[in-house]
């Protein structure tokens, strides 16, 4: 009988000498902040995480927030220091009255990572958040380790665009949060937790009508194409294949532009990949960061 019980024991003490966060690990929040940079634009952003060498920031898409990677932030291992940036003119984010060309938005980037001492950092962009991300790896290459582009174009001027900027010229506050729900719900072709989808809408609706007209007309003026062969980071292009807006054929001029890039397609997934299938797109993030 003793041998059992000296063994119990052992095995007890043992248990005690684990070290204690071991055995009383607590998730990461996401918190929420707000910086001033040098130009004066206070930006809200994100972040969750502590590995400030494995930094990543996230870039929105067209009347979007820092919620849009709601659903990635939370799935991020802790080794990452995830930043979602929300972008001039959006959201909780300063509204200034100019300076909505997608190099202004690559400037703030810059602005961001200096003001937090990120020399280098994964670039992660969706729709023209991507566009803007393009334009960080083109203008600032040493800034950027990896480039994520997630339903993306080197170019925004096609017929669909064109056509949401010929009503979005028409707008006038306060914007129908009808038109504002049937633009987001169009995105998507999976569905999203109803949840999630009513706070997209919200945080579209702080976006004024100028605002709306100043972003998707720099959008549609930008043209990334004869550039791309400057993007020297790894870049991933992950485009669903039930995209209404950017077609095939621009995720292909994107693979062919890019010297190191790959191309990953999602069946049965709209324009928002990362809202429709979080948990693969955070999986294939992780998986070619760690590449």
């Amino acid at each position: 009988m003793l041998k059992p019980i000296l063994t119990r024991w052992a095995l007890l003490l043992a248990l005690l000498a684990l070290p204690l966060p071991a055995l009383a690990a607590t998730p990461q929040k996401i918190t929420l902040d707000t910086v001033t940079l040098p130009n004066g634009v206070t930006l809200e952003y994100a972040e969750r995480g502590e590995g400030r060498d494995q930094a990543i920031i996230f870039l929105h898409g067209y009347t979007d927030s820092w919620f849009s990677f709601s659903r990635v932030l939370s799935l991020l291992p802790p080794e990452y220091h995830g930043f979602a940036l929300t972008q001039r003119g959006h959201g909780d984010s300063e509204k200034p009255l100019e300076g909505y060309e997608m190099s202004d938005f690559a400037a703030d980037v810059i602005a961001f990572m200096d003001h937090f001492r990120i020399r280098r950092a994964a670039i992660v962009g969706h729709s023209m958040g991507s566009v803007i991300a393009q334009r960080v790896a083109i203008e600032y290459p040493n800034r950027v380790s990896k480039l994520v582009l997630v339903g993306s174009t080197p170019n925004g001027a096609n017929e669909v665009v064109l056509g949401l900027l010929e009503f979005v010229e028409t707008l006038e506050d306060p914007i129908d949060p009808a038109f504002v729900r049937d633009f987001q719900v169009s995105t998507v072709f999976q569905p999203v937790p109803d949840r999630f989808m009513d706070r997209v809408v919200a945080e579209s609706l702080k976006v004024p009508a100028r605002v709306w007209e100043a972003a998707l007309t720099g959008f549609v003026e930008a043209d990334n194409l004869s550039e791309l062969s400057e993007i020297k980071a790894p870049t991933l292009i992950v485009w669903g294949d039930q995209d209404t807006i950017f077609p095939l054929s621009d995720q292909e001029a994107l693979d062919a532009g890019i010297r190191r890039s790959r191309l990953y397609i999602y069946r049965q997934t709209g324009h928002g990949v990362h809202w429709e299938r979080p948990k693969r797109f955070t999986a294939d993030l992780v998986d070619f960061l760690r590449r």
